[in-house]
């Protein structure tokens, strides 16, 4: 039940904010600030130096929250070892990797691959994943989703890169079970201005609460 646990924490923040820093202090920066704005779902990339201690401040930090976090642009086996000791509750990769699906089942935490072809979900699904990271987003587009529900009317997606405010609505509308944003929500973060980064966090979960309220047509 752990992974099962894991992964409706994760899909129920409804947004994932991607969070990529120079600095392990500047990570936790944003993080704080898309917190402050409302983003319970965290994606700490491995571009992060330290990412791992950077993962187990922010598990501890909040541990008595809501907030999810995980580990993004995982690329091997090992980095997803030391994410999951660090306290990762979910593991992201850019594409999917055999050996970090192996890892991510023996240790019972969700494995969202990054996927772009209907091969390459139909690979991430023999080997356990249950949500698929489909990306690039901005180049697959919305009726990527539409497509991959053809043969796999089961299969939960999460694009991630070319998600905002102003499409949001439009990926869930195609079956998205959770988004991924990343330079859209943090890009304020560039000039050391955290408060816009919150700002846009706002922006992001009110736009989510209003497609919660009210229908979309899939």
């Amino acid at each position: 039940m752990k992974r099962a646990n894991l992964l409706q924490n994760m899909i129920d923040t409804g947004v994932i904010a991607v969070i990529r820093a120079e600095t392990p202090e500047k990570a936790i920066k944003v993080a704080d600030a898309v917190i402050a704005g409302g983003i319970t779902g965290l994606e700490l990339t491995y571009s992060v130096p330290h990412a791992d201690t950077v993962i187990s401040d922010l598990v501890g930090k909040y541990s008595d929250s809501d907030v999810v976090v995980g580990a993004g642009t995982v690329l091997d086996a090992t980095s997803a070892r030391l994410a999951i000791i660090a306290g990762a509750q979910f593991i992201v990769s850019p594409t999917f990797d055999k050996e970090v699906a192996l890892m991510c089942n023996l240790y019972q935490v969700p494995y969202v691959p990054g996927t772009y072809t209907v091969t390459e979900a139909q690979t991430a699904l023999k080997y356990g994943s249950e949500v698929v990271k489909l990306f690039p987003g901005a180049m697959a587009g919305t009726v990527a989703i539409k497509e991959y529900h053809g043969p796999f009317p089961y299969l939960n997606v999460m694009p991630s890169g070319g998600v905002n405010v102003q499409n949001m609505r439009d990926w869930f509308a195609a079956g998205a079970v959770v988004v991924g944003a990343g330079g859209g929500l943090t890009a304020p973060a560039a000039n050391d201005d955290f408060a816009g980064v919150t700002q846009n966090a706002k922006k992001y979960m009110d736009e989510y609460k209003q497609i919660q309220a009210t229908p979309v047509n899939i």
